[in-house]
C-alpha cells in the first residue's frame, strides 16, 4: 500500500466506499504511422494518478478543484464508466475494479449517478414515468406495470413533484424540475451510494439551494452516502462532512469540511479559499489564484503546484510530495511537512444564495 493510501484513515464505523491508489491514464498519442514518420513519442494523460479516500455510510465527501483536475474522472471510475489503470475501489469489502461486467451487475443497483446537465441525461423521447421506471425494470425490483407506476408516483412525491408529472416529457419542465427527475431516477433502484457530478452547476442560482436542501433531506430519510463533485465552495461547505482538494489528478488535501475552511493547510487550498468574495469587507490580506494549470501531458517535476506556489523551494521543484497524515487531516505538501507556511487566515464560511 502506498504512503498516500495509508494517510487516509478509515471511518470509525467502517467505510461504505474505500478508494486506494486509484489511477486512470489515457493514451492521447497521435496515430502510430505519424509517430514513426515524425519520431514522436507516445503521450499518456494521467487524468487520475494515485487517489485514496474513504467515505463512511451516511456521510458526504466532496471533491473540489479547478476544471481538469480529475474529479469527474474519479466519479466515472467509481460507477464503472471508466476502467481503472490501477488501484482498488472497495465497496463494502468487494473490489469493484477487479470484477467482470457479469459479476458487477448485482452490485450496480446499489450505486447511481446524478449528472451535471439534467436535460442531457434524460431521454427526450421518453415520458418521465418511463425514465424513472427504467432502473426498476432493468434490475427486476418490482413486477407488474401497476406496481411499478405506484413506485414511480411515490418517487415523484419524494422529490417534490406530482404523480401526474410522470405523463409529461422532459422538455416540459424547468432545469430544477429536471434535476428532481434525475434524482428520482437515481433513487428508483434503492441505492446506498450516489455519485453527484456537479448536480447544481447547470441550474439557476435561486434553484440551487432548493435542490441541495432536497438532497440533504433525502440523505437523512434514506441513509444515503454521497460523493459530491463541485467547484462551488459555498455548495461544498453546505453539503459536506469531509472535503478532498484535487490538483492535476492527485489529492493535495483531505480534511473535515469545517476544519478545512477554518484552517486550510495546502497553499492551493488557501488560494481557492482566498478567491471567495469578502462580503464582510474585513480587509484581510489574500493571495489570489495566480498562474495557469500546467499542461497535464507535461506536468512539472516535483510538486505539480510549485510553479504557482509562493512558498516553493528546491525540494518542491525536485521531489513529489505524498499525501501524509497531519493533525487536521492529510496534505501532500513539503511546506506543510516542514512547517514553513504562515498560519492560515480564518475564512468566513461561504453563504449559499437564498
Amino acid at each position: 500500500m502506498s504512503e498516500a493510501a495509508r494517510a487516509v484513515p478509515a471511518a470509525a464505523n467502517g467505510p461504505l466506499l474505500a478508494v486506494r491508489d486509484l489511477a486512470r491514464y489515457f493514451d492521447v498519442s497521435r496515430p502510430l504511422l505519424n509517430r514513426l514518420i515524425e519520431g514522436d513519442r507516445r503521450q499518456i494523460l494521467k487524468a487520475v494518478d494515485g487517489v485514496s479516500f474513504a467515505i463512511a455510510r451516511g456521510q458526504t465527501l466532496s471533491l473540489v478543484g479547478e476544471s481538469g483536475c480529475g474529479k469527474s474522472t474519479v466519479a466515472r471510475l467509481i460507477v464503472g464508466l471508466y476502467t481503472p489503470t490501477r488501484g482498488t475501489i472497495d465497496f463494502e469489502g468487494v473490489d469493484l475494479a477487479g470484477l467482470s461486467r457479469t459479476a458487477l451487475a448485482p452490485i450496480r443497483r446499489r450505486f447511481q449517478m446524478i449528472f451535471q446537465d439534467p436535460y442531457a441525461s434524460l431521454n427526450p423521447r421518453w415520458r418521465v414515468a418511463d425514465i424513472i421506471a427504467e432502473p426498476i425494470r432493468a434490475h427486476g425490483l418490482i413486477a407488474g406495470a401497476d406496481a411499478v407506476r405506484l413506485r414511480v408516483d411515490e418517487l415523484l412525491r419524494h422529490v417534490g413533484l406530482a404523480p401526474n408529472d410522470g405523463d409529461k416529457y422532459p422538455h416540459e419542465f424547468s432545469g430544477g424540475q429536471r434535476q428532481r427527475i434525475s434524482i428520482a431516477r437515481a433513487l428508483s433502484s434503492n441505492p446506498d451510494f450516489l455519485v453527484c457530478d456537479e448536480p447544481t452547476s447547470a441550474l439557476d442560482v435561486s434553484v440551487q439551494a432548493q435542490i441541495l436542501n432536497l438532497m440533504k433531506a433525502l440523505q437523512r430519510e434514506f441513509g444515503l452516502t454521497y460523493l459530491f463533485i463541485s467547484h462551488n465552495l459555498a455548495v461544498v461547505y453546505y453539503v459536506s462532512d469531509r472535503v478532498g482538494v484535487m490538483y492535476l489528478g492527485r489529492l493535495v488535501e483531505l480534511a473535515e469540511a469545517k476544519t478545512l475552511f477554518a484552517r486550510p493547510q495546502h497553499p492551493y487550498t488557501r488560494m481557492l479559499l482566498d478567491a471567495i468574495p469578502d462580503l464582510e469587507m474585513s480587509g484581510r490580506a489574500r493571495i489570489p489564484v495566480a498562474g495557469e494549470v500546467p499542461n497535464p501531458l507535461a506536468p512539472p517535476t516535483g510538486c505539480a503546484f510549485h510553479p504557482r506556489c509562493p512558498w516553493a523551494n528546491e525540494r518542491c521543484r525536485s521531489e513529489r510530495p505524498e499525501l501524509k497524515a497531519t493533525p487536521t487531516g492529510a496534505a501532500a505538501c513539503h511546506a506543510v511537512e516542514e512547517r514553513r507556511l504562515p498560519d492560515a487566515r480564518v475564512v468566513a464560511p461561504p453563504a449559499l444564495p437564498s
